[in-house]
């Protein structure tokens, strides 16, 4: 399936801002005018640059940089540090054209500072991808701002499905939302450390445990991707009544891990709410 997006410009090229170019660059995914990104090192701009399709400049050699990139873009993406949004926001605001949709993935800024430091004939969309972008496999939460139409709450879609799938939520859902997809990686890539430990406290090698535990998590993703059954129902074809699996899922669920994510994630949310309250 193609998509087909309007010029855009990305302001900040971290590795998030990177990983959706990447899926911007794919050839089902045309881009009318191309894409602009600014970056604060013109070494970085210059790698940028080198993509097909991508003008990038540096704000270290260009103080103009950020404003000539939104001149005429349909779709701005910002993508720098959350401290450095107002500042930014300040320095484009006058630049953006009437109906320029702003997409925030700048983690704790709320859709009221966006909307309070640009013109009113701008839209803002609020996002929070993952990390798994960078393979196209990202989970995005976006949620609308109170000046955005549905049709730009259908690009800011288009766009982040180009590096995989999409959850549209009300606002005060993003901050629950990037305490399971967005820290969510976080997590899995914890229980691996711990699973592999505990391999090799059996007696197998790092190279062997990584392959046991890797393989088996990665394995077991795939397969509940291609099934037609839920978690649960697949978590219990490999637990034999009286077996082995019965009694290591016994333990598991001794050592109460709900009440762990409960608290884990209620946790992160917390902070969460700190950050955004400066």
């Amino acid at each position: 399936m193609s998509t087909e997006l309007p010029s855009i410009a990305f302001l900040g090229a971290g590795s998030m801002a990177r990983a959706i170019i990447s899926g911007l660059l794919q050839p089902e995914v045309s881009v009318a005018g191309g894409i602009r990104a600014t970056n604060r090192s013109a070494e970085k701009a210059a790698e940028l640059d080198a993509l097909d399709g991508v003008t990038a400049t540096a704000t270290e050699t260009d103080a103009d940089a950020n404003r000539a990139a939104v001149r005429g873009a349909a779709l701005v993406v910002v993508a720098v540090k959350p401290a450095m949004v107002p500042d930014l926001l300040r320095e484009i605001a006058d630049a953006l054209n009437p109906g320029t949709v702003v997409v925030s993935v700048a983690a704790g800024v709320t859709i009221a500072t966006f909307e309070s430091l640009l013109p009113a004939s701008v839209s803002v969309i609020r996002s929070m991808p993952n990390t798994p972008a960078v393979v196209g496999r990202a989970v995005t939460g976006v949620a609308a701002g109170t000046r955005s139409s549905d049709e730009d709450l259908a690009l800011a879609v288009s766009l982040f499905e180009t590096v995989g799938e999409v959850l549209v939520v009300p606002e005060e859902q993003i901050d629950a939302l990037s305490t399971i997809s967005g820290s969510g990686p976080a997590y899995v890539f914890y229980l691996i450390e711990q699973l592999t430990a505990a391999a090799v406290d059996k007696g197998f090698t790092i190279e062997q445990a990584r392959t046991l535990v890797e393989g088996t998590f990665r394995g077991a993703s795939e397969l509940l991707a291609s099934s037609d059954v839920d978690p649960t129902e697949l978590r219990r074809r490999v637990t034999s009544p009286k077996g082995t699996t019965e009694r290591a899922v016994a333990v598991l669920e001794g050592a109460g891990l709900k009440e762990t994510f409960d608290e884990a994630t209620d946790a992160a949310l917390a902070r969460a709410r700190e950050l955004a309250a400066g």
